[in-house]
């Protein structure tokens, strides 16, 4: 029975070496042509998918020329602005990219004897340094196109050059000026794709972009935020807070930590070194106004908000500090055992706290979860029938 099927499977191999034959004349007369070089491209992947073929170098050689010769078709159009999918001529460029690659690595395997002879690599290695800049120029393509997955995949491949034996003579890590800005585009998108295993796969790298350090800082605290290790984004907070203090996304969310972890002299500490940074900042007076009426220092507080709003008349949130910090005393006196003096000061703070409040309706109407409930409480004690009544219907939604 072995022998019968040993006969039979002897019988079968001319014909599968007759077909695999016209395969690869099908596919040299469609490359020459210069037409169906996708159908000719699919056929030589077929047959190297079968292991019988996989380290036949005539089909990879022919394979590599024809995705060759679709780079060059992609690129010629693209050049003289004729109709072509520029989805697909960058696809076709990462394409050559990785065959090529694996061309090499399979070359690189020593034969029976134990040697090695690359011989394409020589060719394919110049070659490719040539057009590698299209891997770059893909990823920003689909940056634009907002296809982060595709683009971070670009900005990886030309990343991952500089450790491939077939690019060894070029040296990217030490030679290529854009090799941090590609890692920080790849960190960008991996943040976009809120993927913390993306956005640190090239940190060491993108940290070597000087220019865009602040985001590489924003986008690895974020990493640990999505990983949910607290430690390491508060720490990655403080190092930004402490490199780039103006920077948008650090000091807020340090502040906001601190606040909701009720270590408020921390807070303070922060609102005070951004203001060291920058006196003039609306940001950091404000919060640290915030931050003194959170922890009790109604004057302090309300000194800073009357300075903002000296500078900006109709600078809403200094109000509502302002009326709060008088509403909070008010708040702060009734749950104390009542005296006439002391429900005399109450009204006194309640009236203090009034016309701050009422300005800061009139300047954020939608904040309605913000001034409804004090003016109704401001309204209710100070025996204001009609206003009450207004503002009671008001919270009803009954405007």
């Amino acid at each position: 029975m072995k022998k019968i099927i040993f006969l039979i499977i002897l019988l079968f191999l001319p014909i599968a070496g007759i077909a695999q034959k016209k395969q690869i004349q099908a596919a040299r007369e469609q490359l020459k042509a210069g037409k169906e070089l996708e159908k000719a491209e699919k056929s030589m992947r077929d047959l190297l998918y079968d292991s019988i073929h996989r380290r036949n170098p005539k089909i990879w050689t022919l394979l590599c020329e024809i995705l060759t010769r679709q780079y060059e078709q992609g690129n010629e159009k693209l050049y003289l602005k004729q109709k072509y999918d520029t989805t697909a001529f960058f696809s076709v460029t990462r394409r050559l990219f990785k065959t090529m690659e694996s061309y090499d690595s399979i070359e690189s395997v020593p034969d029976r004897t134990g040697k090695v002879t690359n011989k394409m690599r020589s060719r394919h290695s110049e070659y490719l340094h040539s057009i590698r800049p299209n891997l770059f120029n893909g990823g920003v393509f689909f940056i634009h196109r907002k296809d982060y997955q595709q683009a971070f995949d670009f900005f990886n491949d030309y990343i991952a050059c500089s450790k491939l034996p077939l690019f060894f003579d070029y040296n990217y890590q030490e030679t290529d000026v854009l090799m941090p800005h590609a890692a920080y585009w790849a960190m960008y998108c991996g943040y976009k794709l809120k993927s913390p295993e993306l956005i640190v796969r090239h940190l060491s790298l993108a940290e070597r972009d000087t220019s865009m350090l602040n985001f590489v800082r924003q986008y690895e605290a974020e990493a640990f935020l999505l990983q949910g290790d607290t430690a390491k984004y508060v720490n990655a907070l403080k190092m930004g807070f402490n490199e780039y203090p103006n920077f948008a996304y650090f000091f807020p969310r340090l502040v906001e930590y601190y606040a909701h972890a009720n270590e408020l002299d921390s807070a303070l500490e922060v609102a005070d070194r951004a203001l060291d940074a920058d006196s003039t900042s609306i940001l950091f007076r404000l919060t640290k106004s915030t931050v003194l009426l959170n922890m009790g220092r109604y004057e302090e507080s309300i000194a800073l908000c009357n300075q903002l709003i000296d500078k900006d008349e109709d600078f809403a949130d200094g109000y509502y500090n302002i009326g709060l910090a008088y509403f909070n005393q008010a708040i702060k006196l009734d749950k104390e055992r009542q005296t006439r003096s002391k429900h005399t000061k109450i009204e006194e703070l309640y009236a203090k706290s009034l016309p701050y409040m009422e300005r800061y309706r009139k300047l954020a109407p939608n904040e309605k979860d913000k001034w409804v409930p004090i003016l109704y409480t401001i309204y209710l004690n100070l025996n204001m029938g009609k206003e009450f009544d207004e503002i009671d219907r008001f919270r009803n939604g009954n405007k």
